[in-house]
Formats: C-alpha cells, sequence, structure tokens
C-alpha cells in the first residue's frame, strides 16, 4: 500500500526478492493541470507496468473494498508513504501489517520526518518497520537503520537516501516475519519526542530574525518541496539553494543587498543568506545570476 515515488523503490525491492505480491493499493486518480487529465500515481504506473493487481479505493472502509481486499488473502500487508488505514484494514491479515517510517521512532511520528529532521538540525536519522497499531507510528519496532545527515543535505537528497535504504529494511523485515526470526520492540516512552506533523504553507515563510543556522536549516529542510519563501517587491520568491554568509549585518533582518548581477542576500539575526537557486512569483526556476538579469531590485 503506497502512492508516491518513496513508496515504488519498496515495491521494486520486494518484487526482485522474489515476494509474492498479490496486490498493490494506491491512491485513485485524479484530475491535474489546465486539461484536468487523469493523473495516476507512481506505485499504480508501476504495478500496471509489472502486471500487479491494483485496486484504488476512494475509501478505504468502503464494503466493496473490503471484500475485495479480503479475496486477496494476503498473509501480511505492508505501507510505505501511504493514508491512515482504518482498524478493519490493518487487523486483517493474519500476520499482521507492518509500515515503513522515514525516522527513527519513536522520534519524528507524523507525515513530514524527512523534512524536519534538517529543519531540527539532526546530524542523523533513519527509517524503522513496524507493525501498525491504533495510534499512529506507535507500534512496535522490528528493525531500524540510520545514516547521517550532511551538513548541506535537503529534504530532497535525504528522501532519496531514505527511499534506498527503506526499501532494502523493508525486504529485510518481511523476509523476517516469514522466516519468523524476528523480535518486537516496544517502542519507549519519553517526554522528549520531536514530532513530524504536516507541514502548511505558513509554516513555509521565512522568519529573518532567526540566526543564520536555523534559516538555513529552514530553506534545506523544504527544498525542493514544498519550498521555503520570502516575499520580495510583494511578490513571493520560493528560495530552493542558499549558503550562509557569517557577515556581521549593519542593516535590519530581513532587507537585502545585491550588486545586482552576482549575489542576493538577506539579513539574519546573526549574518546573512546568500541565495542561490530561486523562482520569483509568476517565473521558472532559475539560479540567481539569471533571475538577476531579469529584475531590477
Amino acid at each position: 500500500m503506497g502512492t508516491p515515488d518513496f513508496a515504488v523503490a519498496s515495491l521494486s525491492a520486494l518484487q526482485q526478492a522474489g515476494l509474492n505480491i498479490v496486490g498493490v493499493v494506491t491512491a485513485a486518480d485524479k484530475p491535474a493541470g489546465r486539461g484536468q487529465k487523469l493523473n495516476e500515481s507512481a506505485v499504480k504506473k508501476y504495478a500496471v507496468a509489472n502486471g500487479l493487481k491494483v485496486l484504488q479505493p476512494v475509501k478505504l472502509k468502503d464494503p466493496a473494498f473490503i471484500e475485495e481486499l479480503k479475496a486477496l488473502e494476503a498473509d501480511l500487508f505492508a505501507v510505505v508513504a501511504f493514508r491512515m488505514l482504518p482498524e478493519i484494514v490493518w487487523q486483517m491479515p493474519k500476520k499482521g501489517t507492518i509500515n515503513l517510517h522515514g525516522s527513527l521512532l519513536p522520534q519524528y511520528r507524523g507525515a513530514a520526518p524527512i523534512n524536519h529532521v534538517i529543519i531540527n538540525g539532526e546530524k542523523e536519522t533513519g527509517v524503522t518497520t513496524f507493525f501498525l497499531k491504533q495510534e499512529i507510528d506507535t507500534g512496535d519496532v522490528i528493525f531500524s537503520d540510520t545514516i547521517a545527515i550532511e551538513d548541506e543535505e535537503t529534504a530532497g537528497s535525504l528522501h532519496d537516501k531514505l527511499m534506498i535504504v527503506g526499501a532494502n529494511l523493508l525486504v529485510k523485515t518481511i523476509q523476517a516475519i516469514a522466516a519468523n526470526e524476528y523480535h518486537e520492540v516496544p517502542q519507549p516512552q519519553s517526554d522528549d519526542l520531536k514530532a513530524a506533523p504536516k507541514i502548511f504553507k505558513e509554516f513555509t515563510k521565512i522568519d529573518w530574525n532567526q540566526t543564520n543556522q536555523t534559516v538555513y536549516n529552514h530553506i534545506r529542510g523544504l527544498s525542493p518541496y514544498p519550498t521555503a519563501f520570502t516575499t520580495l517587491n510583494d511578490k513571493t520568491l520560493k528560495i530552493f539553494a542558499a549558503e550562509m554568509d557569517h557577515q556581521e549585518p549593519a542593516i535590519s533582518t530581513g532587507a537585502f543587498l545585491t550588486d545586482g548581477k552576482t549575489y542576493l542576500k538577506f539579513a539574519t539575526k546573526d549574518g546573512f543568506i546568500k541565495v542561490t537557486d530561486v523562482q520569483f512569483e509568476g517565473k521558472k526556476r532559475m539560479v540567481i545570476a539569471e533571475f538577476l538579469r531579469g529584475m531590477r531590485l
């Protein structure tokens, strides 16, 4: 059960490992773009291309979908980047339902762990497989795998790394369950848990009153999607990449300096953020020199 590219890597790995995939559940096709052409999920495209049975329920409690799911007689459900499942679904298979999560649980439970670990300046993260329970991301841990977060890591680059590490961990997990060679570990209770809630647009706006490092982490953690932004000439400027400049600012936070040719930098609490890859409202994404050639600031 999955929808985006992150889940395709897992589905492909399971197939290459020779596991018997009796069905794939993914999002219903949605109209997109100006022509409102129906858009298929990445998982559906892969499943169809590889001759796998596809189910696309609009409602996960739909009796017709429940019956179709039961008819597959799956021993195990594996969930990667999908929706919250109702109890009638996740309790169905005799060996349970497992989930691959993009953090080291119990830290960063929620919808956007990859973004939040970078935004919070973490030095490592990982992936975890666990059995589903009623409360989201709280089930007993089966396996986990850790990777380092590089200083210039973005949400995009970390996503791609975790996608591969996670796919391998899911194969390991399912093979261990099939052989009954695994040990579940309850997630530790802690008052110091960091959450990874869904990100809304207001969160992506840059607060230039923060420190250089905080703003830099914010930009990296939202790149390339959903993308940090600021306001310039009363329009939205999305910032995909930037560098830190530790020169002491002599202008107010949020104000900018530019030579009109090669650099544009905004003042923070303790320095400057030099933007290098941007997209101005109504324009295409471009490197800063190209952007400055077409702008009068």
